[in-house]
């Protein structure tokens, strides 16, 4: 079966920045066993399928060595790709039924804004060891469903992070993110790093399911609905947020198309 194969850089405007996401708009569904090795040969933290459906698109994401239930990166270039290569029109609403439920997708000129389920912490005690894998002091430690989130004293910390990851793993955090305030000159009003070990990737690029969980943080320490983050990966990417209380996050990214390719 030939297949078109897209990669996008999520999260960018620049190519070779943000995170980068393979995206299969297949004819049919696949099996499982047939999508887990084209995550596998792509080799990037997550490969998108989707399926055309009546009223939208079923959506799956992969990790090289897992189905995850929700991911922020890969969800932006699906919409990415669908406008740019013609699968919808410009002013057209993605839908995409995931396990994670109803996912939507507006153009918003450069932008593309993302309507994703809020992710609740709860204030936790950190697991033994935990800020020596991390190797960094901890200011607070909280726990959701995608794993713990660790403030730190300051921005040049999270920057500077260099965790153990053999460790973090025998201490069982699979996943992990990391955050503090900006600097009181920056544009951005928060940044943070993800980890997850546990699926395979020690760090991930840029994160949107992590920022479902930062959005309610930092409007309870905050005091305010809209955001401006960066996730200071190596590869570095922004995020607009916007977050009222209720049960749904909106978060924006821009996108760019660096490859198509045919599976053969």
């Amino acid at each position: 079966m030939r297949q078109a194969i897209t990669q996008v850089d999520a999260f960018t405007h620049t190519p070779f920045a943000g995170n980068p996401a393979a995206v299969c708009v297949l004819p049919a569904p696949q099996s499982e066993d047939w999508m887990q090795k084209v995550a596998q040969e792509m080799n990037l933290s997550e490969t998108a399928f989707l399926v055309r459906q009546d009223d939208g698109f079923h959506l799956r994401w992969f990790t090289p060595t897992t189905e995850v239930p929700l991911c922020g990166h890969a969800t932006l270039a699906s919409a990415h790709v669908l406008w740019s290569e013609g699968h919808l029109l410009p002013d057209e609403v993605a839908r995409f039924h995931t396990k994670s439920g109803l996912l939507i997708a507006k153009k918003q000129g450069n932008w593309i804004e993302l309507d994703f389920p809020v992710n609740f912490s709860e204030e936790t005690t950190a697991p033994p060891e935990l800020g020596k894998a991390l190797g960094v002091s901890i200011k607070t430690v909280m726990k959701n469903s995608l794993g713990y989130l660790i403030e730190v004293e300051s921005e040049d910390l999270v920057r500077q992070l260099q965790p153990n990851f053999e460790l973090l793993k025998a201490l069982g955090v699979a996943k992990v993110i990391v955050t503090s305030l900006t600097h009181t000159d920056s544009e951005y009003d928060f940044v943070s790093r993800f980890f997850a070990p546990g699926l395979g990737i020690n760090e991930d690029p840029v994160t949107g399911a992590a920022h479902c969980c930062l959005a309610p943080f930092w409007r309870d320490c905050l005091g305010k609905d809209e955001f401006l983050a960066y996730q200071a990966s190596s590869r570095g990417g922004v995020l607009k947020i916007r977050y009222d209380g209720g049960s749904r996050v909106y978060l924006s990214g821009q996108a760019v198309t660096i490859l198509r390719g045919e599976l053969i």
